[in-house]
């Protein structure tokens, strides 16, 4: 069975950085998979913030963590990262690692887009 199993998260005060990873366990070719970070605050709907694709690995963001937060993959180690820098209080939320085997396209920042998914890390970022 495919499990995502996320860490790293923590509290940080603004202007901070931190590290998530995402390890993935029960798959044999996780570089054939889009991937993704996707995260929900209380009372928000989950949001997909950053996701990479399979082949050239390029990568799409949403406009408001451009620039502050990077994607990254290790193939070889069947992990996902995010890190994330210049953290705003906006940013608290939970933070959940997502997984689909082959391509998705524009359809990358929502959550029916991935079959597999982590039990999330909490994020607090105080001001």
């Amino acid at each position: 069975q495919v499990q995502p199993v996320e860490s790293g998260g923590g509290s940080v005060q603004a202007g901070g950085s931190l590290k998530l990873s995402c390890a993935v366990s029960g798959y044999t070719s996780l570089e054939t998979c889009a991937m993704a970070w996707l995260r929900q605050a209380p009372g928000n709907e989950r949001e997909g913030i950053a996701a990479i694709f399979t082949g050239g690995g390029n990568t799409e963001y949403a406009d408001s963590v451009k620039g502050r937060l990077t994607i990254s993959r290790d193939n070889a180690e069947d992990t996902l990262y995010l890190q994330m820098n210049s953290l705003k209080p906006e940013d608290s939320a939970m933070y959940y690692c997502a997984a689909t085997p082959g391509w998705i396209g524009g359809g990358w920042s929502r959550m029916s887009s991935y079959n597999y998914w982590g039990q999330g890390t909490q994020v607090t970022v105080s001001s």
